[in-house]
């Protein structure tokens, strides 16, 4: 089996592949590389990068988000003190498949045994796996106290613990080295044929369509901003990379901010679909943007 996501993310990049493969370097499959994703949330691209290139040499993935970087740490090193956790608790949690009550209580009380933090690794990522699983669409937000606060989701019988596609990212990430911090700490880690693929948090298109709250420090326009100057870093030194963002000029024809700071790489906006909103109707097809240095 091949490794997939193992979990449900906002703004999960499977529905892009197809676009970023178009996009990659040429002689990608020529010479053996390294592959940096310093924003690697549910690892979409990264699966799908460690399936189809077996020169890849080395793979490092970052994340601000411990809870997130812990979890890929215990895939990696206990995969199966986790499937065992995690096949007990689906198991409990569809008991109470016909008994709501039952049901929120069970949830809500993993949710703040979670927000404590104080379990061991294994069972943190448990919790955190689990809530993923079951909580409303799949969100992962998190409020200033860096507490996971996203209500219960309406799964009858959701499925908690994919023993199979566990044990696939398990062997994967064996060749994977995972980093817990700022994103710009990864050029340590480049070596001389390096292609790095950034899908920092999208920019919002409104007031209210942000879900970039995943980590406790918000990523605003001034951070878009570094993050372009770190693009522009790896441009100096001979990096290949490609970047995904939302498409704010699509939402409002007069909004430039990326077609002007990113006005000296190329710009692409390929379609894409937005599939965590509250309300369905808004949920369809619109634009995003790959920019790339290549």
């Amino acid at each position: 089996m091949r490794a997939k996501p193992f979990l449900k993310w906002a703004g999960g990049k499977t529905q892009l592949i197809e676009q970023i493969k178009e996009q990659l370097p040429k002689n990608i499959k020529q010479n053996k590389f390294t592959y940096i994703e310093p924003f690697v949330g549910s690892g979409a691209v990264l699966f799908w990068m460690l399936e189809h290139f077996p020169n890849l040499g080395n793979a490092v993935i970052n994340d601000i988000n411990k809870d997130l970087t812990n979890s890929y740490d215990t895939i990696k090193n206990d995969v199966n003190g986790l499937i065992q956790i995690l096949s007990e608790w689906e198991i409990e949690y569809h008991n109470f498949a016909d008994d709501q009550d039952a049901k929120k209580e069970y949830y809500y009380k993993k949710r703040t045994l979670f927000n404590t933090r104080n379990s061991d690794q294994t069972t943190q990522s448990a919790l955190f796996v689990f809530l993923n699983r079951t909580c409303f669409n799949g969100l992962y937000r998190v409020n200033r106290k860096n507490e996971f606060n996203v209500p219960i989701g309406s799964y009858k019988k959701p499925k908690i613990c994919n023993t199979e596609n566990l044990l696939a990212v398990s062997k994967v990430l064996q060749r994977v080295e995972i980093l817990n911090g700022d994103y710009s700490k990864t050029l340590d880690y480049v070596t001389e044929n390096t292609f790095f693929y950034f899908d920092p948090p999208y920019k919002p298109l409104s007031d209210t369509s942000s879900f970039n709250s995943y980590a406790k420090d918000e990523f605003n326009d001034k951070e878009q901003i570094r993050l372009k100057e770190f693009c522009d870093t790896l441009n100096e030194q001979g990096h290949q990379w490609i970047l995904s963002n939302s498409d704010v000029k699509g939402k409002d024809p007069n909004n430039n901010f990326f077609d002007d700071l990113f006005a000296n790489f190329n710009i692409m906006r390929v379609n894409a679909r937005r599939s965590i909103n509250a309300n369905p109707n808004k949920r369809g097809k619109l634009t995003e943007l790959l920019i790339k240095n290549i």
